[in-house]
């Protein structure tokens, strides 16, 4: 497995959030990268630096409006003067045929759906590495460099939308990599089908939102009941898809308080979907936030029980790219991303 990884992640470093009525530290911190790259470095993985891949490959994916603002906002905020250390909104859309806002107060409220994105001066440099990292891994794996990759990404991305950041996420790594990789797959013969499976303990709205009418992008998730959990607003089972998409989305969210079991026994439920839909690559969407002591936990999942999850998915037989989400116990970090490993490793000997 290859190990791809850009030292420009850990600059995002906002401080707080403002979340259920209350200014909070931000759980999402460079600490959470560090402990991942230790991990793999201390198991004798080289951690690969990848390419810059430039704009086409964001703009495939993310709309012009919703680039441009990314990559300004923090400078156009503070040259306002009065202004707080980040951008937060304090207006979002309200009107049934919205007017696109000119000042950076609006367009903040148009493309940050929630208050848990704080943007800051790093923000732009970080996400993009990021997303270059899962660009890299995904690249290695179409041309047949290697059967898997990881992707060592953060900020997240997962909950980010076409134009809108949120959950702490800005650009969606895995559908940028996911889509840069259909050419290749496209020019090798293939079907140029892929799946995306989203573990993380939070519903993958922003991905779900990207491929909804698609139907060469399958996308299942596992997740906690969106009924009274974030996102809330997406990630019921009736959620399907639209158009040619319908039948293409696939969502399986467990109540709070799911043991390991339980969590397992879904994800083997999705990956039989994965097997029907019969993709040329399969992208996972990985969080560790589903760890038991997870501080934004709602799942039991075991340091032990992330190798039984990794073997899961590495005995779907698929080319597969693992994309790093969530997981905040940093403490914990290091130890499920290695179960994690070794159960996929093993599974693959």
């Amino acid at each position: 497995m290859k190990f791809v990884h850009h030292p420009d992640a850990a600059l995002h470093r906002p401080s707080t959030y403002f979340n259920k009525g209350q200014l909070r530290a931000l759980p999402e911190k460079p600490e959470r990268l560090g402990a991942l790259a230790a991990l793999v470095e201390r198991r004798g993985g080289a951690l690969i630096r990848p390419d810059d891949y430039g704009s086409a490959p964001r703009a495939a994916v993310h709309t012009p409006a919703y680039l441009a603002f990314l990559e300004t906002a923090h400078a156009r905020w503070m040259a306002e003067g009065g202004m707080g250390d980040v951008v937060l909104p304090n207006v979002h859309k309200m009107q049934r045929v919205p007017s696109y806002p000119a000042s950076i107060v609006g367009q903040a409220g148009w493309h940050m759906y929630d208050t848990a994105c704080p943007i800051d001066a790093h923000t732009w440099t970080a996400t993009c590495a990021a997303t270059n990292a899962a660009i890299h891994a995904a690249r290695l794996v179409a041309t047949g460099e290697d059967r898997a990759a990881y992707a060592l990404c953060r900020p997240p991305g997962h909950h980010a939308t076409r134009d809108m950041a949120g959950g702490f996420c800005y650009l969606n790594h895995v559908a940028v990599a996911a889509e840069s990789v259909l050419p290749i797959l496209r020019g090798q013969g293939k079907a140029a089908r892929v799946a995306i499976l989203d573990v993380d303990v939070h519903h993958g709205n922003g991905t779900q939102d990207i491929f909804y009418e698609r139907d060469d992008v399958f996308f299942a998730s596992v997740h906690g009941d969106p009924a009274q959990f974030y996102p809330h607003m997406a990630g019921y089972e009736q959620e399907r898809g639209v158009g040619r998409g319908e039948g293409y989305t696939l969502n399986l969210p467990l109540p709070i308080g799911s043991d390991e079991a339980t969590v397992l026994a879904t994800i083997g439920r999705s990956l039989d979907a994965v097997a029907r839909f019969a993709p040329d690559m399969l992208f996972i969407s990985l969080g560790f936030d589903t760890f038991i002591n997870d501080p934004l936990a709602a799942f039991g999942v075991t340091t032990p029980g992330f190798a039984k999850m990794a073997e899961l998915i590495a005995k779907a037989g698929l080319p597969t790219v693992l994309v790093q989400e969530g997981g905040y116990a940093v403490d914990d970090l290091a130890a499920n991303l290695g179960s994690f490993l070794d159960g996929y490793e093993g599974a693959m000997a």
